[in-house]
């Protein structure tokens, strides 16, 4: 489902004010499986199909490195050079929501497209 390719999907994650709450109701409806993900003092979500773990996602409480995010689903694309296109989006219209940060693993920024659309951006280091 996910790929560490330039273009592909690194990850998805779903924001919101209230993780606990809006996990359960995707365990309920869907079927999902839940694990707790430790950030300190809170938890966000891995959920998980019941039939296949490699289908996840997370859902996060909109804090920490998510604060300031709208509710929302937000999808993590890959990257080669992240500096550059930071540097294309704003050329081209678009804006920089969440300025790049830094892991052990990666570089990451949420960008705001022309139209208004809001997407991640992730540079693996090992590139």
């Amino acid at each position: 489902m996910y790929s560490k390719d330039a273009g592909g999907i690194s990850w998805i994650d779903l924001t919101v004010d209230n993780a606990d709450q809006v996990q359960k109701f995707y365990q309920s409806v869907i079927g999902f499986k839940s694990k707790a993900f430790p950030m300190g003092n809170y938890n966000d979500y891995v959920l998980t199909s019941p039939i296949d773990p490699d289908k996840s996602f997370g859902v996060c409480h909109a804090k920490g490195t998510n604060s300031g995010l709208p509710a929302q689903w937000l999808l993590y694309f890959n990257v080669d050079d992240i500096n550059k296109s930071i540097q294309q989006c704003i050329e081209l219209g678009g804006s920089v929501i969440k300025e790049k940060s830094e892991t052990d693993d990666y570089y990451m920024c949420v960008i705001k497209d022309p139209a208004g659309a809001v997407v991640a951006l992730i540079e693996n280091k090992d590139n």
